[in-house]
């Protein structure tokens, strides 16, 4: 590919031309009918651009989508471990480069801003361009279970980190060399997109959000994300992502819940001990009494899981650092 108008950064280690290599990686399962045109679309956008490599990792298809993705002119490998997750945490140790584009394979997000953000991250420094999906008008029936899950997990997650995302569940984003070889996940399905948001959080990667386009399947493209059965395991996933890296808040809620419960049980029992001085309800003294002691334990467990993931997320964030910047300049 020949690289066009681009002006490289020398890094201090040497004294070579840094030749920025995009890698576009795209996830797929049984996307026979549209894998080619999506290879297609990223070279027609970022072909004259850069140094570019298309990879598609197929998740065992039973169709023609390898097929499909060779005749394209993408390099294809296979992950037989079932899972986006899985997918994607092979190519990002598979792939080196020092731009990662990811999209998916369904045809559904438009390309057109490719260019824009492939610059965010080498001109600019950001570590994460996430593309946010916006729905044509007409289009507004597509996918509404889909739809109002990813709002109301968006909303979390916003609530619980930090309202730095509007999509994040999006399929394309485009990232720098040190956050994708910092990122450690031990997700398997979908919950991969929501474990690569709070790592960007987590991580205080420098972040951008550009709108794009989304379009509804071709014909017979059917989508593999199930709204409950994902939904569900995005939300265990969420819960484990808030017990790593916000554990002071979830358990002091956890202890206040039984300190309000002790309260409530224990104020009749008090004020009859005090005008009777006697213990009439002895097992629900007793419950009283373990409801006390779980409140407290739980604070206390709070902050000693507080105290370590501080340092788990001073260590990520070393980690995150010691990569290289993925910046060069127009």
């Amino acid at each position: 590919m020949n690289n066009v108008g681009l002006k490289f950064m020398e890094f201090p280690h040497n004294n070579r031309e840094f030749q920025p290599r995009v890698a576009v990686l795209i996830p797929c399962l049984n996307e026979e009918k549209t894998i080619s045109e999506v290879v297609k679309s990223a070279c027609h956008e970022l072909g004259d651009f850069c140094d570019l490599r298309v990879y598609v990792y197929d998740n065992n298809s039973t169709d023609r989508s390898i097929a499909e993705a060779k005749r394209a002119g993408a390099i294809s490998r296979i992950v037989p471990e079932k899972g986006k997750g899985n997918v994607v945490r092979r190519m990002f140790s598979d792939v080196e480069a020092d731009v990662y584009f990811l999209v998916d394979g369904d045809l559904t997000y438009d390309l057109s801003n490719a260019r824009e953000m492939v610059s965010l991250v080498g001109s600019e420094g950001v570590d994460l361009v996430t593309g946010v999906r916006v729905y044509k008008e007409a289009e507004s029936g597509q996918r509404l279970g889909h739809r109002l899950g990813n709002r109301l997990f968006t909303r979390l997650v916003q609530v619980l980190f930090a309202p730095k995302f509007e999509d994040i569940f999006s399929g394309l984003r485009v990232m720098s060399r040190r956050f994708v070889k910092s990122f450690a996940t031990s997700s398997s399905g979908f919950q991969i997109e929501a474990e690569m948001s709070i790592h960007a959080i987590m991580s205080m990667a420098t972040l951008r959000e550009v709108a794009v386009d989304y379009h509804p399947r071709v014909d017979g493209s059917v989508s593999k994300l199930s709204t409950l059965r994902d939904g569900f395991a995005i939300l265990i996933a969420i819960g484990n992502l808030v017990k790593d890296h916000r554990p002071f808040g979830l358990f002091c809620f956890f202890g206040l819940v039984a300190l309000i419960g002790a309260l409530v049980l224990g104020i009749p029992i008090v004020m009859t001990y005090l005008e009777t001085g006697l213990v009439p309800r002895l097992p629900t003294a007793l419950i009283t009494v373990g409801l006390t002691v779980t409140g407290i334990l739980m604070m206390v467990i709070g902050l000693v899981l507080s105290a370590l993931s501080a340092m788990r997320r001073e260590n990520q964030r070393l980690w995150f650092l010691s990569h290289k910047s993925s910046a060069f300049i127009d």
